[in-house]
């Protein structure tokens, strides 16, 4: 549990909106005190955090923190509950503090539209008590994970993958981080929604585990999950339990820590780098294909199984995680085009390529819109 911040008593109305809390023995009016003078930080308000953000505002959380940078795109809205088609093209940190506004005008809600990195990530959870990451990035989640056990806040941490989700808790002193479970990141081995696709109500059953054990951190109520890693199967309608302990030698946790400050990975890269990659259309790299005087080199940066399955002749097979190591193989005498599923890592590869002093292009929309607009026929 949180240490027991000051309070004042609740209010009539508070009495009345929280009502059925107070009921709780495990929580009545002081465990709602607590919750009143909570700071929860999000990290995300998209498939897990619209959720979560609900739920919290609507158990009268005092103060949520949305830390987010994108805008709300029309592939949001199959999962993403916060929003709706009016939302599309907005920030999304914006429009969900107006809608936890609405739900509950008494919580104080921080719109942060910016990008997380270990730049800010001090200064940005020095004003909170409890932190919640619905981050869909493996660097993310370990960057939000190292910055925890570093300043001693609370984490709730989740995550999904097609049909299935994981849910885990951290307290200081009190049990394992992230890092003792998953000692090392493997990004680029795990893609993303875009790519892969999500149940869309696969991030409302994790989004509201994850608001329950932030409501139990904060109140002392229940046992929280540290050092059980709780995972879900959508598919086998299926709960089942990890318990792991802290490893001595964790990186971040552990006996002689190598890590005393938040890093980015070396391959991460700001919204700025990504902005400044090209794109070439689905129907221009056709062309392009076609013009014998000015071949192009195709990069397909997913991961070799998903490149065996299917790839357009000639492709070039460079997962986005070594593209940084193995930049010396990409041609240099012909244009670079880097693709993979959907578009997200061919972003990332472009912008890693770029600080070696290329110009790739990345196929907009990835090889799904290449298929849709050029080849219904080709296989992924």
């Amino acid at each position: 549990m949180l240490a027991a911040p000051m309070h004042e008593p609740l209010s009539d109305a508070e009495l009345r909106r929280y009502s059925r809390h107070l009921k709780l023995a495990e929580i009545g009016e002081g465990g709602q005190a607590r919750l009143k003078a909570a700071r929860v930080a999000l990290i995300g308000v998209g498939g897990l955090g619209s959720p979560a953000a609900l739920y919290l505002a609507a158990a009268g959380v005092g103060t949520l923190g949305l830390i987010d940078y994108d805008s709300v795109d029309e592939s949001n809205l199959q999962r993403q509950v916060l929003f709706d088609a009016a939302s599309v093209g907005r920030p999304k940190t914006h429009v969900a503090r107006a809608r936890l506004e609405a739900l509950n005008p008494a919580a104080r809600v921080v719109a942060h539209q910016l990008e997380l990195s270990a730049a800010n990530v001090r200064a940005l959870f020095a004003d909170y008590d409890l932190v919640l990451d619905g981050s869909d990035r493996l660097a993310t989640r370990y960057l939000v994970n190292d910055a925890c056990v570093l300043y001693r806040k609370p984490l709730v941490s989740a995550a999904i993958h097609r049909f299935e989700g994981q849910l885990m808790s951290y307290a200081p002193d009190a049990g394992p981080c992230y890092r003792c479970l998953f000692p090392h990141p493997a990004e680029g081995l795990v893609p993303n929604c875009a790519d892969v696709g999500v149940l869309g109500v696969l991030p409302g059953v994790l989004g509201t585990l994850a608001a329950t054990e932030a409501i139990k951190l904060i109140t002392g109520a229940g046992t929280p999950l540290i050092g059980r890693l709780l995972s879900y199967d959508a598919l086998e309608l299926r709960f089942s339990e990890f318990r792991f302990a802290r490893r001595p030698d964790c990186a971040v946790c552990g006996v002689r820590p190598s890590i005393t400050a938040p890093t980015d990975p070396p391959d991460f890269c700001t919204l700025e780098e990504l902005g400044q990659v090209r794109a070439i259309a689905p129907e221009e790299l056709r062309d392009a294909l076609a013009e014998a005087q000015r071949p192009v080199a195709l990069i397909d940066v997913r991961q070799p199984e998903e490149f065996a399955l299917g790839h357009l002749p000639g492709a070039i097979n460079i997962p986005v995680d070594q593209i940084a190591e193995r930049v010396a193989e990409l041609p240099r005498n012909r244009p670079l085009v880097f693709m993979c599923r959907s578009g997200a890592r061919s972003l990332r590869a472009c912008a890693l390529a770029r600080r070696a002093g290329l110009e790739p292009l990345q196929l907009e929309g990835g090889l799904l819109a290449y298929k849709a607009a050029i080849d219904p026929s080709f296989v992924l």
